[in-house]
């Protein structure tokens, strides 16, 4: 893996950042240094984005451009630190390449370094404004306010003038990340810019990567200053806890090859417990995601009604069909199944509540297992962590919040901390745990946490979990999975699943995506991506 690839992957916190800062600081880069370094890719970032080329990026960008002649308007957010320095240099350096500056600096009491550079942008003539109203015709605003670390709500004026640089519907580029958001946890600490950009320093930050912050944080991309690997490694350790997957990790980790010579039975086999009477689209569903895996073999077990439905649409699966309940769901396992005859379970889609005995009989099995949907409702029904404390085997736990707080009432809530919450519910149960969202996070008990970066609303509909569940099943039922971490192949298939997602989006519109659409777009993200 080269250096990019190992940056790109790295997610840090406040703390962790000041520490690797530290390092690089104490060996002997000078902190003028460090900003000129990190204002001058900025600057480079914003010409090509915003330069010759600015009208691909900002909407109207030449009638905006029509009122300033020479260039557009910028407006830059000054903070009393370092990030406010950043945002000075970056002035500055705009201001020589032509563009029209003008500075938005609220505070009286400045860093050394910041002042210095606030000294000099004074004496260059970029004007300084205390009004906000001020940069209203600004085509661009620049965010420097607040960088990493901030831990105290924002209040008045800066956070009057916050609102009213969110009110004006500019685009907005942040530095490192939008100010008011918090670094770990993307809590808005009393109001945050709205960004239509970010600028992330060095690493990752948590924050960034959280379901709440993303509102705030637009598109999002790494500026890479070369911070040294071994001072990232002397903080984080060799294998960060936290890590954003990237395309080529997630390739790497994907059963995209086979053997010359091999057969189905080889290449793994699978059972799908899954649908009801109710609920039949769930099991088609699972069906076509654990089809787009390349499983070998793959059965499925449903209500016996439902049988020809499942023959008609997977005619390649051996359909079992269950005894059923009055109302349609699988009352039991027949008897001629043998779970151990399998290399991986999934089951809950579609199953309902009633099918109790059927979660019953596959948690008591020892092979690798992945509850979804109606399995998880059960489960918690039974009770979380008393249950999973008795399997030996691979559990894979895979709930959206909801049916994450009713499994886990004692963890953190995912609403407000979605990494330390999926961290805990890991921890207490044994289990690798997915939980669901715009930021899917999965988690394994030893506390590390792997983070899907970037998907769409597009897959908030109906059955997109269903897709997923058989995706990821069906990985992990193939022999070169088994021989990975169980975690790192779930974070694969997830990545999988959210590219699916975005590819269907940007063909079909966010509307146009619905759960059986997304099957049709698994194929074709990793024939792109090999």
């Amino acid at each position: 893996m080269d250096r990019v690839e190992k940056i790109q992957q790295v997610v840090v916190s406040a703390q962790q950042m000041r520490e690797i800062e530290g390092r690089v600081f104490a060996a002997g880069m000078p902190v003028a240094a460090l900003m000129e370094k990190v204002a001058s890719l900025i600057v480079r970032h914003i010409s090509r984005e915003w330069g010759s080329g600015g009208e691909k990026r900002i909407p109207n960008y030449q009638s905006l451009i029509s009122n300033h002649p020479k260039s557009p308007r910028v407006g830059i957010l000054v903070g009393p630190g370092y990030n406010g320095g950043d945002a000075l240099v970056v002035a500055r350096e705009l201001h020589f390449q032509g563009y029209e500056i003008v500075i938005y600096h609220p505070f009286t009491k400045l860093k050394e370094l910041t002042a210095q550079h606030a000294q000099y942008a004074n004496s260059l003539g970029i004007p300084f404004v205390e009004e906000i109203s001020l940069l209203s015709d600004c085509d661009l605003i620049i965010d420097g306010l607040f960088g990493f670390g901030l831990e105290r709500a924002i209040t008045d004026p800066v956070a009057a003038a916050i609102d009213r640089i969110n009110q004006l519907s500019k685009p907005i580029i942040s530095i490192d990340l939008p100010s008011g958001l918090h670094t770990d946890t993307g809590e808005v600490l009393g109001t945050a810019i709205r960004a239509t950009h970010t600028l992330c320093l060095g690493l990752w930050k948590q924050g960034l990567l959280q379901d709440r912050a993303l509102e705030y944080v637009g598109k999002a991309e790494l500026i890479d200053f070369d911070i040294p690997l071994a001072d990232i490694a002397a903080v984080l350790g060799e294998t960060p806890e936290i890590q954003r997957v990237t395309e080529a990790f997630a390739i790497a980790h994907l059963p995209l090859s086979r053997p010359p010579v091999t057969h189905k039975y080889k290449m793994g086999h699978l059972l799908l417990i899954c649908g009801s009477r109710k609920y039949a689209g769930g099991a088609i569903l699972s069906g076509l995601g654990a089809r787009a895996s390349g499983v070998g073999m793959l059965s499925i077990a449903v209500p016996e009604s439902l049988k020809s439905l499942l023959v008609s649409h997977l005619p390649e699966a051996l359909i079992i069909g269950c005894p059923e309940t009055e109302s349609g769901a699988i009352s039991q396992l027949p008897e001629e199944i043998d779970l151990g005859s399998y290399s991986a379970i999934a089951c809950g889609p579609g199953l309902t509540k009633d099918a109790r005995p059927v979660v019953q009989a596959v948690l008591e099995s020892e092979l690798p297992l992945l509850l979804d949907a109606d399995g998880l409702n059960i489960l918690a029904q039974m009770g979380t962590i008393p249950k999973l404390s008795k399997r030996q085997a691979i559990t894979v736990l895979t709930p959206h919040t909801g049916e994450f707080k009713r499994l886990f009432p004692d963890a953190p809530d995912p609403t407000t901390d979605r990494v330390s919450a999926v961290r805990e519910a890991s921890r207490l149960s044994g289990a690798v745990v997915l939980l669901k969202g715009a930021r899917t996070a999965i988690a394994n008990p030893s506390g590390s946490v792997w983070i899907i970066p970037e998907s769409t609303p597009a897959l908030a509909r109906g059955g997109s979990g269903d897709v997923l569940t058989g995706l990821l099943s069906g990985l992990l039922a193939q022999p070169t999975s088994q021989e990975l971490p169980v975690e790192e192949i779930v974070a694969a298939g997830a990545w999988w699943h959210a590219q699916a997602g975005i590819l269907a989006a940007k063909e079909r519109t966010e509307l146009g995506v619905d759960a059986f659409t997304l099957t049709q777009y698994l194929i074709p993200v990793v024939c792109s991506a090999e």
